[in-house]
Protein backbone atom coordinates (compact mmCIF):
# COMPACT_ATOMS: atom_id res chain seq x y z
CA UNK A 1 0.00 0.00 0.00
CA UNK A 2 1.71 3.25 -1.10
CA UNK A 3 1.21 6.19 1.23
CA UNK A 4 -0.35 9.36 -0.67
CA UNK A 5 2.36 12.89 -0.94
CA UNK A 6 1.38 14.60 2.19
CA UNK A 7 -0.77 17.78 0.67
CA UNK A 8 0.89 21.80 0.25
CA UNK A 9 -0.38 23.87 2.70
CA UNK A 10 -2.30 27.08 1.02
CA UNK A 11 0.91 28.82 1.93
CA UNK A 12 3.43 26.70 0.09
CA UNK A 13 0.91 26.57 -2.94
CA UNK A 14 1.28 31.06 -2.57
CA UNK A 15 5.05 30.59 -2.36
CA UNK A 16 5.55 28.31 -5.47
CA UNK A 17 2.68 30.79 -7.63
CA UNK A 18 5.08 33.45 -6.55
CA UNK A 19 7.96 31.88 -7.81
CA UNK A 20 6.58 30.86 -10.69
CA UNK A 21 5.45 34.16 -11.72
CA UNK A 22 9.02 35.51 -10.67
CA UNK A 23 10.82 32.88 -12.91
CA UNK A 24 8.29 34.06 -15.92
CA UNK A 25 9.03 37.71 -15.01
CA UNK A 26 12.66 36.89 -15.71
CA UNK A 27 12.62 35.02 -18.58
CA UNK A 28 10.44 38.37 -20.25
CA UNK A 29 12.80 40.57 -19.32
CA UNK A 30 16.31 38.24 -20.11
CA UNK A 31 14.36 38.10 -23.76
CA UNK A 32 14.02 42.10 -23.48
CA UNK A 33 17.11 43.16 -22.14
CA UNK A 34 19.83 40.29 -21.45
CA UNK A 35 21.28 39.48 -18.23
CA UNK A 36 23.77 42.37 -17.81
CA UNK A 37 21.36 45.18 -18.34
CA UNK A 38 18.48 43.22 -15.60
CA UNK A 39 18.35 44.12 -12.74
CA UNK A 40 16.63 42.31 -9.40
CA UNK A 41 14.61 45.65 -8.97
CA UNK A 42 13.45 45.28 -12.45
CA UNK A 43 12.16 41.54 -11.90
CA UNK A 44 10.48 42.64 -8.20
CA UNK A 45 8.72 45.86 -10.29
CA UNK A 46 7.64 43.44 -12.98
CA UNK A 47 5.93 40.80 -10.33
CA UNK A 48 4.50 43.46 -8.28
CA UNK A 49 6.21 42.47 -4.58
CA UNK A 50 9.27 43.89 -2.72
CA UNK A 51 12.76 43.11 -3.60
CA UNK A 52 13.17 41.53 0.07
CA UNK A 53 10.22 39.15 -1.28
CA UNK A 54 11.96 38.08 -4.37
CA UNK A 55 15.34 37.33 -2.04
CA UNK A 56 13.12 35.23 -0.06
CA UNK A 57 13.16 32.44 -3.36
CA UNK A 58 16.42 33.43 -4.44
CA UNK A 59 19.53 35.12 -3.15
CA UNK A 60 21.58 36.35 -6.15
CA UNK A 61 21.02 37.97 -9.41
CA UNK A 62 22.69 34.95 -10.64
CA UNK A 63 20.99 32.14 -8.95
CA UNK A 64 17.58 33.56 -10.21
CA UNK A 65 18.53 33.73 -13.98
CA UNK A 66 19.73 30.62 -13.62
CA UNK A 67 16.89 28.56 -12.90
CA UNK A 68 15.33 30.73 -15.29
CA UNK A 69 17.78 29.34 -18.01
CA UNK A 70 16.92 25.98 -16.36
CA UNK A 71 13.30 25.87 -16.56
CA UNK A 72 13.41 27.47 -20.43
CA UNK A 73 15.96 24.50 -21.44
CA UNK A 74 13.00 21.80 -19.25
CA UNK A 75 10.49 23.69 -22.08
CA UNK A 76 12.89 23.37 -24.90
CA UNK A 77 13.09 19.60 -24.10
CA UNK A 78 9.57 19.48 -23.52
CA UNK A 79 8.87 20.22 -27.17
CA UNK A 80 11.51 17.84 -28.37
CA UNK A 81 9.88 15.60 -26.72
CA UNK A 82 6.30 16.42 -28.45
CA UNK A 83 7.68 16.27 -31.72
CA UNK A 84 6.20 13.95 -34.29
CA UNK A 85 8.75 10.98 -34.40
CA UNK A 86 7.46 9.85 -38.22
CA UNK A 87 9.00 13.63 -38.91
CA UNK A 88 12.18 13.69 -41.03
CA UNK A 89 15.22 14.82 -39.40
CA UNK A 90 15.78 18.46 -41.19
CA UNK A 91 11.34 18.68 -40.53
CA UNK A 92 12.48 18.60 -36.55
CA UNK A 93 15.45 21.08 -36.55
CA UNK A 94 13.29 23.25 -38.82
CA UNK A 95 10.55 23.14 -36.13
CA UNK A 96 12.58 23.57 -33.47
CA UNK A 97 13.69 26.50 -34.95
CA UNK A 98 11.13 27.65 -35.87
CA UNK A 99 9.69 27.23 -32.20
CA UNK A 100 12.72 29.21 -31.24
CA UNK A 101 12.33 32.14 -33.35
CA UNK A 102 8.38 32.64 -32.46
CA UNK A 103 9.50 32.61 -28.35
CA UNK A 104 12.62 35.09 -29.19
CA UNK A 105 9.39 37.42 -30.82
CA UNK A 106 7.67 36.60 -27.95
CA UNK A 107 10.63 38.20 -25.88
CA UNK A 108 10.10 34.51 -23.80
CA UNK A 109 13.80 33.41 -25.11
CA UNK A 110 16.08 34.51 -22.54
CA UNK A 111 19.30 35.83 -24.52
CA UNK A 112 22.71 33.84 -24.23
CA UNK A 113 24.80 35.43 -21.93
CA UNK A 114 28.13 36.40 -22.92
CA UNK A 115 31.40 34.37 -22.55
CA UNK A 116 32.58 37.31 -20.10
CA UNK A 117 29.19 37.34 -18.00
CA UNK A 118 29.28 36.26 -14.60
CA UNK A 119 26.32 34.50 -15.40
CA UNK A 120 27.82 32.66 -17.63
CA UNK A 121 30.17 31.02 -14.80
CA UNK A 122 27.01 30.28 -12.73
CA UNK A 123 25.21 28.42 -15.77
CA UNK A 124 28.55 25.66 -15.95
CA UNK A 125 29.03 25.20 -12.68
CA UNK A 126 24.82 24.55 -11.76
CA UNK A 127 24.20 20.49 -12.90
CA UNK A 128 20.94 20.76 -13.42
CA UNK A 129 21.52 23.57 -16.53
CA UNK A 130 24.04 20.85 -18.17
CA UNK A 131 21.69 17.93 -17.53
CA UNK A 132 19.44 19.56 -19.55
CA UNK A 133 21.85 21.70 -21.69
CA UNK A 134 23.46 18.08 -22.74
CA UNK A 135 19.84 16.14 -23.26
CA UNK A 136 19.08 19.08 -25.77
CA UNK A 137 22.27 19.22 -27.44
CA UNK A 138 22.41 15.50 -27.70
CA UNK A 139 18.66 15.04 -29.45
CA UNK A 140 19.65 17.80 -31.74
CA UNK A 141 22.82 16.11 -32.38
CA UNK A 142 21.34 13.11 -33.06
CA UNK A 143 19.12 14.56 -36.24
CA UNK A 144 21.96 16.37 -37.55
CA UNK A 145 23.98 13.56 -38.25
CA UNK A 146 20.87 11.58 -39.56
CA UNK A 147 20.02 14.58 -42.10
CA UNK A 148 23.61 14.57 -42.96
CA UNK A 149 23.28 10.76 -43.36
CA UNK A 150 20.18 11.16 -45.85
CA UNK A 151 22.10 14.36 -48.30
CA UNK A 152 19.63 17.03 -46.05
CA UNK A 153 22.55 18.74 -44.44
CA UNK A 154 26.02 19.04 -45.92
CA UNK A 155 28.25 16.76 -45.06
CA UNK A 156 31.26 18.79 -44.70
CA UNK A 157 29.79 20.92 -42.27
CA UNK A 158 31.16 19.22 -38.74
CA UNK A 159 27.82 18.64 -36.77
CA UNK A 160 29.23 20.94 -34.09
CA UNK A 161 29.05 23.57 -36.18
CA UNK A 162 25.23 22.80 -37.02
CA UNK A 163 24.65 22.51 -33.47
CA UNK A 164 25.54 26.40 -32.75
CA UNK A 165 24.38 27.70 -35.75
CA UNK A 166 21.01 26.16 -34.83
CA UNK A 167 21.51 27.74 -31.21
CA UNK A 168 22.31 31.04 -32.39
CA UNK A 169 18.86 31.64 -34.26
CA UNK A 170 17.50 31.68 -30.94
CA UNK A 171 19.09 34.76 -29.96
CA UNK A 172 19.44 36.17 -33.53
CA UNK A 173 19.60 39.98 -34.13
CA UNK A 174 18.42 40.00 -37.10
CA UNK A 175 15.18 38.93 -35.71
CA UNK A 176 15.06 42.56 -34.15
CA UNK A 177 16.38 44.54 -36.74
CA UNK A 178 13.61 43.48 -38.88
CA UNK A 179 10.67 43.13 -36.52
CA UNK A 180 12.34 46.91 -36.20
CA UNK A 181 12.13 47.67 -39.97
CA UNK A 182 8.00 47.70 -39.04
CA UNK A 183 7.92 46.03 -42.64
CA UNK A 184 7.37 42.26 -42.14
CA UNK A 185 4.78 40.53 -39.59
CA UNK A 186 6.39 37.95 -37.15
CA UNK A 187 5.09 34.84 -39.42
CA UNK A 188 7.19 36.28 -42.49
CA UNK A 189 10.31 37.51 -40.17
CA UNK A 190 10.12 33.76 -38.84
CA UNK A 191 10.05 32.38 -42.46
CA UNK A 192 12.43 34.30 -43.74
CA UNK A 193 15.38 33.62 -40.93
CA UNK A 194 14.08 30.00 -41.50
CA UNK A 195 15.20 29.90 -45.30
CA UNK A 196 18.31 31.82 -44.64
CA UNK A 197 19.32 29.15 -42.04
CA UNK A 198 18.46 26.18 -43.84
CA UNK A 199 18.62 27.32 -47.53
CA UNK A 200 21.42 29.32 -47.26
CA UNK A 201 21.47 33.00 -49.47
CA UNK A 202 23.05 31.47 -52.83
CA UNK A 203 20.47 31.83 -55.76
CA UNK A 204 18.92 28.87 -56.62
Amino acid sequence: MTTAPPRRSFKEHMHLAREEAILQATCQLLGEKAFDAMTMDDVAQAVGIAKASLYKHFGSKEDLCCAAMVQVLGRVRAYLASLDGALAPTDKLRAVVRWSLERLLAQEMPLLPSRNSALRAVLMADPNYLAGLVAVSDQLGQWITEAQDQGAVDTTLPPLAVLYTLYARACDPVVGFLKDSGQYQDAEIVDLVLRSCFDGLRAR
